[in-house]
């Protein structure tokens, strides 16, 4: 990926803070590349699912299968037995789909037939998403959404950076070459360390002050809800480690604040038709909120 640290530095902030990222982006700009990069510099088992209209809940969980053999029943696993799935376009499957995996990313889970099955730790989803009004596209549900720590957009790369993509597959393709730098032990561990990193009650005051203030803005339908204030917290965790620090700043917490709490919000209608943004609208609160020092 060139000229993209600060989307790179995301979906490390999603991956340490044992959250799910979900990239949204028009085609062609490294969504899926970005993602399976990532994949391959971890020592981690990694499954893609292309995510299309027949899609099915069995297709991604798993199902039991019959032996004809003893008229017996086992259960074959899905992708979603993995440590970092890939879900590829995932708006363009049915709600009905996109619906299985809420159980699998909110609590590293999954229910088939009355038993509970566990995922492997660390369990990561890195999904992409065309933008809604793309043609045969479903717009993700409030709840699926939620069930993201950041979205991030990839955009469009530099002059400089373009140029220098061509040249680097000129002759191959440079992600052949990614070997693998971390492995399973490893993150996981990282993901404990996050959880220790200091947040000072001042800064997560701040903090409160702004997801609070979501709730109370008119442009605002709906603001973030508690599991989003618990997103924020770990996140700036996340982001702090990767800083080299072992405390939250209140820099942490103005980096994040639209990739963290902007697809968790609703623009009422009257700000929809008036062009205003969700990441506007978040970066309105922040604006408003006084920094603690």
């Amino acid at each position: 990926m060139q000229g993209k640290d600060d989307v790179i530095d995301l979906l490390l902030v999603g991956l340490l803070g044992a959250g799910h990222v979900l990239v949204e982006d028009v085609p062609g700009v490294g969504k899926t590349t970005l993602d399976k990069a990532l994949a391959r510099a971890l020592d981690v088992t990694f499954t893609r699912v292309q995510f299309t209209p027949d899609l099915l809940p069995t297709d991604i969980l798993g199902s039991q299968v019959l032996n004809p053999r003893d008229g017996s029943f086992a259960f074959h696993t899905g992708p979603v037995f993995t440590n970092v799935l890939l879900a590829d376009e995932i708006n363009r499957a049915s709600p009905r789909t996109q619906s299985a995996l809420l159980e699998a990313m909110n609590e590293a889970q999954v229910s088939i037939d009355g038993i509970t099955r566990p995922l492997p730790s660390p369990f990561f989803v890195v999904a992409t998403q065309n933008p809604s009004d793309y043609q045969g596209t479903y717009p993700l549900p409030e709840a699926q959404l939620d069930r993201f720590l950041l979205r991030i957009g990839v955009g469009y790369p530099s002059a400089e950076a373009e140029l220098a993509m061509l040249f680097a597959r000129q002759s191959a393709d440079p992600l052949a070459k990614v070997t693998a730098v971390c492995d399973r032990d490893t993150v996981v561990r990282i993901q404990r360390e996050v959880r220790e990193v200091e947040m000072k009650g001042a800064v997560a005051a701040y903090l409160l002050a702004i997801v609070q203030r979501t709730r109370q803005t008119a442009p605002l339908e709906l603001g973030i809800s508690p599991r989003g204030a618990l997103a924020f917290f770990r996140a700036a965790q996340a982001r702090a480690l990767l800083q080299g620090r072992t405390y939250v700043s209140p820099a942490d917490i103005h980096a994040l604040a639209a990739p963290v709490l902007a697809h968790r919000v609703q623009l009422t209608t009257q700000a929809r038709y008036g062009g205003v943004t969700a990441e506007a609208a978040i970066a309105d609160v922040v604006r408003d909120v006084p920094v603690p020092t």
